[in-house]
């Protein structure tokens, strides 16, 4: 199966995923700057959910750029995916609108760590379909980001509980290891084109 579909329609999730995030945050009702002040902590979350919505468009899209054809399993391994990204406006809204309370501290980084979870899913069924031989294989490695990834969002799940802005910051440190789209795959990919 081609993988163009694939690509189109988790792109058009991501985009509203986006804009239902953005629509979560309401216009104040003051006029002047002091009336921005309550938003900040929902602004704060939009911000690091933004970012993290981004990160994983932009490793989907490098991640689909090294694989040559999707099957039903990868299908389903992205939709799982998906389902988790889609979850990321209500917990986004409800870390922002109850200031980082530990309770939902602890579901954004469950969430995010589901998700972590399921794109490991799809790259590993990706690979299943493409073989250990195949240039996905050499772009992906071992893996040790995504693998650290995981450990840092259960350890800030643990600690949210008891510290929810560390909690935050192991979140934001997470987000700031992927910031840079994985080179791996261009790399690998690259030599292939030319």
């Amino acid at each position: 199966m081609h993988k163009g579909r694939l690509e189109a329609f988790s792109d058009g999730v991501i985009a509203i995923i986006i804009t239902i995030m953005v629509l979560e945050m309401k216009v104040p009702h003051g006029t002047d700057l002091a009336a921005l002040r309550p938003l900040l902590p929902v602004f704060l979350s939009y911000i690091l959910s933004f970012v993290y919505v981004g990160i994983y468009w932009n490793n989907h899209h490098h991640l689909l750029q090294a694989a040559k054809h999707v099957s039903g399993p990868v299908l389903w391994a992205n939709l799982h995916l998906l389902f988790w990204l889609s979850l990321l406006p209500f917990v986004t809204g409800w870390m922002g609108e109850n200031h980082f309370a530990s309770v939902p501290v602890a579901v954004y980084g469950g969430v995010l760590l589901m998700a972590g979870i399921a794109y490991y899913f799809l790259v590993r069924t990706l690979l299943a379909e493409h073989g250990p031989d195949s240039t996905l294989a050499r772009a992906i490695g071992r893996d040790r980001k995504g693998k650290i990834s995981i450990v840092i969002y259960a350890a800030g799940i643990a600690v949210a509980c008891y510290l929810p802005w560390l909690a935050i910051a192991l979140y934001a440190s997470n987000a700031l290891i992927w910031l840079v789209p994985d080179r791996r795959i261009e790399r690998t990919i690259q030599p292939e084109h030319t």
